[in-house]
């Protein structure tokens, strides 16, 4: 038996998935937006398998799944999206999902997909520094009582830092996160944004600041 999150906003869907997964002997939470999902799956540590639809009403999936994985959710992510093409699976991969299922599925391809993840087990990682929370619905940053707003980019890029506590991200992992698959984007527009985060980070009183590894990447300390 295991235990698995579904954020899923349509609630037929949601319906079927929660009744299949009972079927195969397994417990369904659901949350039926973005938000719910971060509150309720965030602090989780009971989940063995995340499902998540990408086309949420308030937020993106995949701006979900980074701020669930720089919450310190490790369990495995698996997307379910009507968005088959090759990029926007890309997108989902870099985003920190594990597998990917386009609509419309075969439940039993499904529960089979959630078994397999079930034996892959979580991702290990380090402690997440500060008080840093990312809000998928608003594109913010809250620290404490305060609040900042971020562009989607800038939400992506310190997503994809924040989700590795303790290690240097590399560029090419940061701009695969942020930017569409196959985007040129240069050293300076790199930079640009990070000084715009070091900016809004301090705006909230951060107790961590990004710092940037020369010839690697970013990493927060």
């Amino acid at each position: 038996m295991a235990r698995i999150g579904l954020c899923e906003d349509d609630p037929s869907i949601r319906r079927i998935v929660l009744g299949a997964l009972r079927h195969a002997d397994h417990v369904g939470i659901a949350a039926h937006d973005g938000r719910e999902a971060v509150r309720l799956f965030a602090e989780d540590d009971a989940l063995d398998v995340l499902i998540l639809d990408i086309g949420l009403p308030d937020a993106d999936g995949r701006d979900v799944c980074m701020a669930l994985r720089s919450a310190g959710q490790t369990a495995p992510v698996l997307f379910l999206t009507a968005l088959g093409a090759v990029h926007d699976r890309l997108a989902g991969f870099s985003a920190g999902a594990d597998d990917y299922l386009p609509k419309p599925f075969d439940l039993k391809e499904l529960i089979a997909r959630v078994e397999a993840l079930t034996k892959r087990g979580r991702i290990v990682v380090a402690e997440s520094p500060g008080d840093l929370v990312l809000d998928p619905a608003r594109h913010s940053l809250v620290c404490k009582d305060k609040e900042v707003l971020l562009t989607p980019t800038e939400f992506r890029m310190l997503a994809a830092v924040t989700s590795r506590p303790g290690e240097v991200v590399r560029r090419r992992a940061v701009v695969a996160a942020a930017w569409p698959d196959g985007a040129m984007v240069s050293e300076n527009t790199i930079d640009t944004y990070v000084r715009r985060l070091r900016v809004k980070l301090a705006d909230v009183e951060s107790p961590v600041r990004l710092q940037t590894v020369r010839g690697v990447g970013l990493t927060l300390r």
